[in-house]
Parts: C-alpha cells; sequence; structure tokens
C-alpha cells in the first residue's frame, strides 16, 4: 500500500498470505480506517496486530477464556474484544508522529454484566459503545474518558433482553448511538437507546439465523444477513430519535439562527416518517 499525494491509499495486490501465526481458528478480521495495520482474533484468547504487509506488530492475550468477537474502532486507536467473561476489554494501538508502531497498551474495561458477553459496537465517533451479554441485558456506554488518568467509561443504559440468556446474539449501534438493534435466532428487535425501550420487532426476518447486522453510515437503514438472503430496513426509530432530541433542544435555544437550523434537522425527519407511513401525530 502507498500514501497518494491527495492523502489516499493505493493498494497493490501481493500474491502472497500472511504467515499463519494464529493457533486457532481466525473469527474476526478488521483493519484501521487510517490504513496503519490489520486485526485478527482467534477463537483462544489471542488477538494479532499486523502491518499491512503481514509482520506481526503485537500479540495480546485477552484472557477471556475464549474470544466471541473483536473489533478496531472507527477511530482506529482501539481494539475491543468480549468472550465467556463478563467484561469487555479494550486497548489503544500507540503510534509515533511518524506513523511507526510502538506499543499496544490496556486502555479500559466495560464492567457490568454478570455472565458472558455475545456481541459489541462502537459508535461512529467512538465516544459510545454498546455490548449484550448472556445475562439477559443490552447496555449502552460512555467511553470519551481520559483513561489515562484512571477513568473508568460511564454506564448510560441498561435494558433487559431475555432472548440473550438462551441464544447467540448479534448487536449492531447505530453511528449516533441513538438506535440499538439485536438479533436473535431469526428475529431482530431495535430499541431507542435514550430510553431504553423496544420500539421494533421483525420477526423471522430470515429462514436460518442471522450471522450479521449493521448500520449504514448515515443511520438511516439497517441491514441483515442470513440464509443466503440480505434484507434492508428503513431505520425509523433513528428518526424518532432525531425528533425527540431536536424538539428538546429547541426548547433551549437562545438564538434565531440555531433554532432555524435545528428547526430544519426536525423538520427532515418528520418528512422521512410520514414517507414511511409511521409519523405519530
Amino acid at each position: 500500500m502507498s500514501k497518494r499525494e491527495d492523502g489516499g491509499y493505493t493498494f497493490t495486490p501481493i500474491p502472497e498470505d500472511f504467515p499463519k501465526k494464529h493457533k486457532a481458528p481466525v473469527i474476526n478480521i478488521d483493519i484501521a480506517d487510517t490504513g496503519k495495520f490489520i486485526m485478527t482474533a482467534s477463537n483462544d484468547t489471542t488477538i494479532l496486530i499486523w502491518n499491512l504487509k503481514g509482520r506481526v506488530l503485537s500479540t495480546i492475550n485477552t484472557n477471556q477464556m475464549s474470544n466471541a468477537h473483536a473489533a478496531v474502532s472507527p477511530c482506529s486507536r482501539f481494539v475491543a474484544s468480549c468472550g465467556f467473561t463478563p467484561d469487555v476489554k479494550v486497548w489503544e494501538v500507540c503510534f509515533g508522529k511518524k506513523g511507526d508502531f510502538q506499543e499496544v497498551v490496556r486502555a479500559f474495561e466495560l464492567k457490568g454484566h454478570s455472565a458472558a458477553v455475545h456481541f459489541f459496537a462502537f459508535s461512529n465517533d467512538s465516544r459510545r459503545m454498546a455490548s449484550v451479554s448472556k445475562d439477559g441485558t443490552w447496555k449502552l456506554w460512555d467511553t470519551d474518558v481520559e483513561y489515562k488518568k484512571q477513568q473508568d467509561p460511564y454506564l448510560l443504559r441498561t435494558g433487559r433482553y431475555e432472548e440473550a440468556g438462551t441464544m447467540t446474539c448479534r448487536l449492531a449501534l447505530s453511528p449516533d448511538a441513538q438506535v440499538l438493534a439485536l438479533a436473535s435466532g431469526t428475529s431482530i428487535h431495535v430499541y431507542n437507546t435514550r430510553k431504553g425501550e423496544r420500539e421494533e420487532s421483525f420477526e423471522q426476518v430470515h429462514g436460518e439465523c442471522i450471522t450479521d447486522l449493521s448500520f449504514d453510515i448515515t443511520g438511516r437503514f439497517l441491514a441483515s444477513c442470513g440464509d443466503r438472503a440480505v434484507r434492508l430496513f428503513h431505520n425509523a426509530p433513528g428518526y424518532r430519535a432525531i425528533v425527540e432530541e431536536m424538539q428538546g433542544l429547541l426548547k433551549r435555544a437562545s438564538n434565531e439562527s440555531t433554532r432555524q437550523r435545528l428547526q430544519q434537522q426536525l423538520t427532515q425527519a418528520q418528512e422521512a416518517l410520514k414517507k414511511l407511513g409511521v409519523l405519530k401525530k
């Protein structure tokens, strides 16, 4: 990979595989948006940080007995994992000012579940995280903390999701962290994270277990896949959350220009709900 003058990157395919370093099956792979490193995780307790030429920069032992999921944060600073233990562990991948790799250090942990964590996700700005556990709950966290000063993430909301107690779950968090989608079996359930309430349920949308769930970068759509099919859903709860937020901000707006901007966003969300036929009067 080479950097272009416009700041982007050009990839040149190399007909060679990365060396086989994992001792167990690889369950996740992710690449930092900065293009500085690749993360791979296997179903034992190993996470490897690679450069793009296939050299291992660091090895992480998660100490979670077995890994269930791992991912790189959208800001490319962090790598996180969950597994058999009731927590989500987060590390920072550190680079120097010249872009040279330095080290991987423990950043913080999401503690509060009482059983294994199935899945977690980041918001688009990496300032929020969500997790779902076998204890039958999901949690929303404020991770915009000064962990180097020993500041822990703040728990913002806990919601019930009984299905997580009996089956494996997938989780997706909207880019603005206003909406949480949970998939178990063949069904999807969507929550408003500010209220903690289930707003929509899509039952038996796939003929087999849902294998992945994701919001698009704008937060307008939610996609799921399973049984060789892909389903796409409008994120109506997301629009409703925007309406509620804008109405609250309008009441506190102190100048006309701010009111106009908020009103425009409110109108756009209301029009979107109207087109979907779900606008509440």
